[in-house]
């Protein structure tokens, strides 16, 4: 069977990692921005400020993505260039900015793909509390309406947050992220019932604008990769395991409520008081109807009998290597929630330069990518509904608190010089995505 007709093959960036002009234009700060220019919290002592100039060149890198073959693009947008100050007064400067951009996608036939949030809150809403207002719940809607009207008539596809689990888990219980502070449960508790109405509100938001708009949630997870037939139903008793401890880490966290209209029970027994009272209305906000689930997967882990050599194949990053994820990441989210699955990212972290003859060569890449996604192509050989894999990343670029180090790119960027060169696996990708994945 392989890929369906029109899988949507492409990449996917976000706004603080690539687009730089951080000040520029009447762009408000956001968290992002503020933490960076505190010294010590960037491994590299690196900011976004200028990061890979995409505000300046995107033209120059939709024709890349072009050149890549790319039939979709995946890109955020930053909240404080649209609302400088989180809410009210409006940046037409950025309306003009994101409006360009996706008129540049069109021209080549690229299908836009709009995340709303990927992690760089208004600094001036972050003062004002962040998620842990409630009114954050109307700011996001008031916001996901402005993005819809400004955007809907050429935007389908829609993503409401980008892995609410780390920004929250990185964020806000380890410090090591914007805003860089360290809450306890109950806090967590609460600030994941407003980002659950804040999504739910935004649905309802864009689809009050759009009414064929595709709309979804990205969540960042680690499948269970069942060694025997025998492992399965440990596996999925293992990944959706619920429970308070480590709760925002967990799939069925986000996507119980959302899908089944239901928080966990074991996780509302271990809670106890810390979970915040919420009502039987605002559950049906949360379970507004979506349209697919956005996986972002790199790791995973093994169920059953099995200890991995030493030795294993791993990431710039140290990330290990884990060709089944893609496969059993599809198998055990699709197999539970029954909604299309789309892979928002995948990609490898590599130490990258440009060879004397002026080329990139990554065969790290290429062998990583063809890996991952054969097991994805297993996954839709056995009738699970798959519609789109998103590449992380198109171009190298800021890495949140590891700096310009890692680069996760099939465009290679100089950031002295922000001279852009396709690396192999773009190439590769390319083939690929010609193939319709039965080249793999």
């Amino acid at each position: 069977m392989g890929f369906k007709k029109g899988f949507m093959w492409g990449a996917a960036t976000a706004s603080y990692q690539i687009e730089g002009a951080w000040n520029e234009d009447g762009k408000g700060s956001n968290i992002w921005d503020e933490f960076t220019h505190q010294p010590g919290k960037i491994e590299d002592k690196s900011t976004g400020d200028i990061a890979c100039d995409h505000y300046h060149k995107y033209k120059e890198d939709v024709k890349l993505m072009a050149e890549c073959g790319l039939k979709a693009y995946r890109f955020s947008i930053s909240w404080a260039r649209i609302f400088p100050e989180g809410i009210e007064t409006i940046n037409q400067k950025g309306i003009d900015f994101y409006n360009n951009l996706i008129d540049e996608l069109l021209k080549y036939n690229i299908t836009p793909f709009i995340t709303l949030y990927h992690w760089d809150l208004p600094y001036a809403l972050y003062l004002k509390g962040g998620w842990l207002n409630k009114d954050s719940v109307n700011w996001f809607e008031a916001y996901a309406k402005v993005i819809a009207e400004n955007f809907g008539d050429r935007v389908k596809n829609y993503i409401t947050f980008n892995e609410p689990s780390v920004f929250m888990g990185c964020g806000y219980s380890q410090g090591a992220h914007a805003p860089g502070i360290k809450l306890g449960d109950k806090d967590l508790l609460y600030m994941g019932h407003n980002i659950h109405l804040a999504h739910g509100k935004a649905v309802r938001a864009i689809r009050s604008v759009v009414s064929d708009a595709k709309i979804g949630i990205t969540l960042a997870t680690q499948p269970k990769i069942p060694i025997t037939d025998a492992d399965i139903k440990d596996a999925e008793k293992s990944y959706f395991a619920g429970g308070l401890g480590g709760f925002f880490w967990s799939t069925d966290y986000w996507l119980d409520p959302i899908v089944f209209g239901k928080y966990g029970e074991k996780l509302l027994q271990e809670a106890g008081d810390m979970f915040p009272a919420f009502t039987d209305e605002e559950m049906k906000i949360i379970s507004e109807k979506i349209d697919f689930i956005g996986l972002n997967i790199y790791e995973a882990s093994y169920q059953g009998d099995y200890v991995r050599p030493f030795g294993t194949a791993h990431t710039e990053l140290n990330w290990d290597i884990y060709p089944q994820a893609l496969e059993w990441g599809v198998k055990l989210n699709y197999g539970r929630y029954k909604l299309p699955i789309i892979i928002t990212e995948n990609g490898m972290s590599a130490h990258d330069w440009v060879s004397l003859d002026g080329k990139v060569h990554d065969p790290n890449r290429i062998d990583f990518l063809h890996r991952y996604l054969s097991g994805l192509k297993k996954a839709a050989d056995e009738d699970c509904e798959v519609d789109g894999y998103f590449q992380w990343s198109f171009m190298d670029n800021f890495e949140w608190a590891k700096g310009y180090n890692p680069r996760f790119g099939i465009v290679h960027v100089d950031y002295q010089t922000q001279k852009r060169t396709l690396k192999d696996s773009a190439y590769w990708y390319k083939d690929v995505i010609e193939s319709n994945g039965e080249n793999l």
